[in-house]
């Protein structure tokens, strides 16, 4: 048997069907943790303890994609994080939407509430 059209054909094949494989297997994976980590705040308690908001951050993701016809779309979204020291000298970061993330600011002092990684409120003293 020569490395003919058959054979390069049959490799192609493999290494799709291993790419697919894998894509589908980050997909599972990536949900399989994001259910997990819903679960597991979900089970945790709730908690409300003094902190300090010691830092805030963003972080910008740029989506491109090419639609039918040669048309370009683009997506940007933010996330917004807050990190909280409590008394203890602990930190935390939290995600936060848009709207809490414009309302804290770095130095206010209050009682954070939170459930596992899930911010709830931050209410200044």
């Amino acid at each position: 048997m020569g490395f003919g059209f058959g054979m390069g054909f049959d490799l192609f094949g493999v290494m799709f069907t291993l790419v697919f494989v894998l894509v589908i297997g980050m997909f599972v994976v990536t949900a399989v943790r994001g259910i997990s980590q819903w679960n597991k705040n979900n089970n945790s308690p709730r908690l409300t303890v003094s902190a300090t908001i010691v830092a805030k951050r963003t972080n910008v993701t740029h989506h491109h994609h090419n639609g039918a016809g040669g048309h370009h779309h683009h997506h940007t979204s933010t996330t917004y994080y807050v990190t909280f020291q409590v008394d203890s000298g602990d930190r935390m970061e939290l995600q936060v939407d848009g709207t809490e993330y414009g309302m804290l600011i770095e130095g206010d002092r209050g009682e954070l509430s939170f459930q596992g990684t899930r911010y709830l409120s931050f209410e200044r003293k």
